[in-house]
Order: structure tokens, then C-alpha cells, then sequence
């Protein structure tokens, strides 16, 4: 199969362009000679230090363009699309996090369902090749069925942010169809590694330890019936996202959508273990964090498990990354970006 179709002239638009998968998205796609136009609010939900450095990495290639401004300004949207006409959209610029969804679920509807709207309004009003937008295992709720397949029923969402994320999927099957705009949903599977969210668990425990401070887990303390979590590296996140971009025609017509995990959850405690033994290697010391058991939060579901069979019959590829590798790189590159020893 030729994954080597996108033209080099393609102009590709990438929301949420200084998020995590945005911006080593952006970079690969740089490194590749593309034309990238990255638009991203740089909002305050985490330390936008960060999404600032990884900008950085990005502002150098001659091919990149970015715009400060929200998805969520129809005008600005319109705009931008009239000026720079891109070819194939990656929308990846949503407000994320399950539980931030319970205390503040303003921005995402804000983000998550106006923002996705002005986006296929403006896919529709200025043709593309192909729209390619950010969905989340969370769809998936509390299934019990495991792995998780695109065939499974998800309509039963346990938290705001799932609702909008499987909304997204709606309106895009919507768009499709009625305007023949191919598009592709992509439900992620708790994706991590260096410059990762600092939302998210391993990165806050991993703070937490530097700042001698307890790691709360959310268990129970039931190790016999811990969560499960799919653990997917950001490198094989944009290796499948490259793929399905330069896939043929047929793969993206006219509404797919893939689960993108690496189809072996692995126990919360043993990840723990693993972030515990990948810390002590960094720092040369031996590293146990301290621990306070709590009870599950509203919103959280007790596995997470891709199943990537349709992923791979499209695109030959799945993630294969053990969180060994991916931890260790991303305790390496923290322990260098904080200078913490």
C-alpha cells in the first residue's frame, strides 16, 4: 500500500497546534517538507510555559505559519480558511480532561462542540481532501466488553467531556454524508511521553515526587480490581496519524473512525511501579513515591483496552511502544527540561 501520496504541496492545518499531539505532529510533518498552518489559544488549563517550548521547536521551519486565536471565533475561522485555503485539516484543539470537565463545563462546550462545529462549517464552505479530527477512548464509557472495538455501542458517556467528543463523531458523520467532506475520527488511548500534558497522572506524580508531596490514586486501593489504562506513546500516536494522511482515497471515504491505543492496558499500580523504577534510573537514586488510596473519581471508567485490528487492516501499523521505553524517555527529557537533580 503507498503511503506516500500526500502531495508536498498540501497545506495542512493543524488545531491546537502547541498541544501535546499537535505540536509532534507539526514537527514530523515539518521535518517531511509539508506546509503546516498551526493555530492554537495558548489557554492557561495547564502551564503554557510548556506549550510556549514547543512552539520553539516549531517557529524555525520556514513552512510553518501560526496564528494565536480560538476555534471557537467563527469569523477568525472563516478567515483563515479564506487566506490560506489548506487542503487537509487536523483538528486536535479541543479543552481536555474528564474530571476538569465536572468543575468547569463551560469551555467544553466552548471548544469541544462550537469550536468542532466552525470547523466542518468551514470544511463545507471551503472544500478539503480530508479532515481528520480528534476523538477519545472515553466514548466508550464504562464497556464492559473488552478490547474496545469501533462497532461498540457509545452512548453512554460517563463524563461532559466524553459527551462531546462522541458528539464530534456525530456531526462529522453528518458532514460527511451531506457534503461529502471525507473525514476521519481518531479515539485516543491515554497518550503520554516528553512534553506530555501536566494533567495527566504520571506527569502530576511525577512532579508530586520532586515536590515531596503524596500521589493520591484514584483505586481504592483495590489492587485485585485496579483500573486498567491503554498506554499509548506520542510517537506511535503521530506515526498512525502520518499514515492515515498519506493512505489512499478509499481508506478516508467518507466517514472512519479508528481506535488509536496500544491494545495491552496495563494495571494503574504497575504502571506506577514502572514510572517509580524509570525515575530512579534517571536520577541515579531509587525513587518510591508516597502513596494516599482514594476512591474512584466521578467520571472515570475502569478500563480503557483499544482494540486495533481496523487500524492496522487500514494502515499496516499499531502501536507497539511498552510503557518501559516510553516512561524512560519521558522521566529523561523531565529530569533534563526541570533540572531536578
Amino acid at each position: 500500500m503507498n503511503y506516500n501520496a500526500l502531495d508536498i504541496e498540501h497545506k495542512i492545518l493543524i488545531t491546537g497546534a502547541a498541544g501535546f499531539i499537535g505540536a509532534n505532529l507539526s514537527k514530523r510533518l515539518l521535518e517531511k517538507g509539508y506546509q503546516v498552518i498551526g493555530i492554537d489559544n495558548i489557554n492557561d488549563y495547564y502551564e503554557t510555559d510548556l506549550k510556549e517550548e514547543r512552539l520553539k521547536l516549531l517557529r524555525p521551519y520556514e513552512r510553518f505559519t501560526f496564528i494565536k486565536g480560538d476555534i471557537s471565533d467563527k469569523e477568525l475561522i472563516m478567515e483563515l480558511f479564506q487566506k490560506h485555503k489548506p487542503s487537509i485539516v487536523v483538528n486536535l484543539a479541543a479543552q481536555a480532561g474528564v474530571r476538569y470537565s465536572i468543575e468547569n463545563p463551560d469551555v467544553y462546550i466552548q471548544s469541544n462542540i462550537i469550536g468542532f462545529f466552525n470547523i466542518l462549517e468551514a470544511c463545507r464552505n471551503y472544500p478539503i481532501e480530508h479532515l481528520l479530527y480528534a476523538s477519545s477512548s472515553s466514548v466508550y464509557g464504562s464497556n464492559q466488553k473488552v478490547p474496545f472495538e469501533e462497532s461498540d455501542r457509545v452512548d453512554h458517556p460517563e463524563s461532559l467531556y466524553a459527551a462531546t467528543k462522541k458528539s464530534n463523531e456525530l456531526m462529522a458523520q453528518t458532514y460527511s454524508h451531506l457534503y461529502q467532506i471525507p473525514a476521519t475520527g481518531l479515539r485516543f488511548f491515554t497518550v503520554y511521553g516528553p512534553m506530555g500534558r501536566p494533567d495527566m497522572a504520571y506527569f502530576g506524580f511525577t512532579k508530586k515526587y520532586f515536590n515531596d508531596e503524596p500521589i493520591h490514586i484514584f483505586n481504592n486501593g483495590d489492587f485485585e480490581h485496579d483500573l486498567y489504562r491503554d498506554f499509548t506513546y506520542i510517537d506511535d500516536i503521530v506515526e498512525g496519524i502520518e499514515r492515515i494522511l498519506c493512505s489512499p482515497p478509499q481508506i478516508q471515504v467518507p466517514h472512519k473512525v479508528y481506535n488509536i491505543g496500544n491494545n495491552s492496558p496495563e494495571k494503574l499500580m504497575v504502571f506506577i511501579e514502572t514510572l517509580e523504577k524509570c525515575l530512579s534510573k534517571s536520577t541515579g537514586n531509587k525513587v518510591v513515591f508516597k502513596k494516599v488510596f482514594e476512591p474512584i473519581k466521578p467520571g472515570d471508567v475502569p478500563a480503557t483496552y483499544a482494540s486495533t485490528d481496523l487500524l492496522q487492516e487500514a494502515v499496516g501499523f499499531k502501536p507497539s511502544t511498552s510503557i518501559e521505553e516510553g516512561l524512560q524517555r519521558f522521566t529523561d527529557w523531565y529530569v533534563n527540561y526541570y533540572n531536578v537533580i
